[in-house]
């Protein structure tokens, strides 16, 4: 009997150095909101994505390229960009074969610490492509991270419970020894039927919804399969893995 791949939970990109991402999928993880973001792009049909961490960054390579630069600082439009880091505004006739420059507070700046720590493969998950994020760590076979992006270096629930949600799904085809992957488990089996409703405890959620009155951003955040598109990383950007 050939031995499973392994599965590790980092939940916090303060911890990712403790994991080996060498041969392994890196599958970051911002719920609220880069990777909802990103999904939601791509499936409405935007070209590719290119993630940076640094707004100048973002302003100077969508000059060169013709993109679209957008993003955010915790949790508002970032100075000096026109589009923010909301999935409901890259709506298909907006984005549709365009390129999205994106920076955000966590989600952009962990991809960049993965591929500084040597990760092999690198793909983004949330709830709306949760089914194609599964499908593609089956097929792949090889060890798997999945790396919150927390709020700066802290913890946070909406990623730990789609880590959970992915871990319910893979678990039997992966040797997980891992004490965070239980806990995420745990609380997204506890929660699954009202996502909507844990969600409001969350400090996120308040900071979003209170200050800023996304409700519909995080309803679009917690539905599954809403935009099941496969963003891979390739040269510098994201990719609808599903059509390469």
């Amino acid at each position: 009997m050939s031995q499973k791949p392994t599965l590790f939970t980092s939940l916090s990109p303060a911890l990712l150095h403790l994991y080996d991402l060498q041969n392994a999928v890196v599958v970051i993880i911002d719920v609220f909101r880069a990777t909802s973001t990103i999904a939601s792009a791509l499936y409405n049909g935007a070209r590719y994505i290119i993630p940076v961490d640094a707004v100048s960054k973002a302003i100077e390579i969508s000059k060169k390229t013709g993109g679209i630069a957008a993003g955010e600082r915790d949790g508002k439009l970032a100075d000096g960009l026109s589009h923010g880091n909301s999935p409901l505004e890259y709506k298909r006739a907006f984005i549709e074969n365009k390129v999205l420059v994106l920076t955000t507070t966590n989600g952009t700046r962990l991809l960049q610490m993965a591929l500084d720590q040597g990760a092999d493969t690198i793909i983004t998950g949330s709830f709306p492509n949760l089914s194609s994020v599964c499908s593609y760590l089956l097929q792949q076979n090889k060890n798997v991270v999945l790396a919150c992006a927390g709020w700066k270096d802290k913890f946070n629930l909406e990623d730990t419970l789609f880590a959970g949600a992915v871990i319910s799904r893979v678990q039997e085809h992966f040797s997980i020894h891992c004490d965070s992957s239980l806990m995420a488990a745990y609380t997204y089996n506890c929660n699954k039927a009202d996502l909507l409703g844990f969600a409001k405890n969350f400090t996120h959620y308040h900071r979003l919804v209170d200050r800023f009155g996304y409700i519909d951003d995080i309803a679009f955040c917690l539905q599954e399969d809403r935009a099941d598109v496969l963003p891979l990383y390739r040269e510098g950007r994201l990719v609808n893995g599903k059509n390469t």
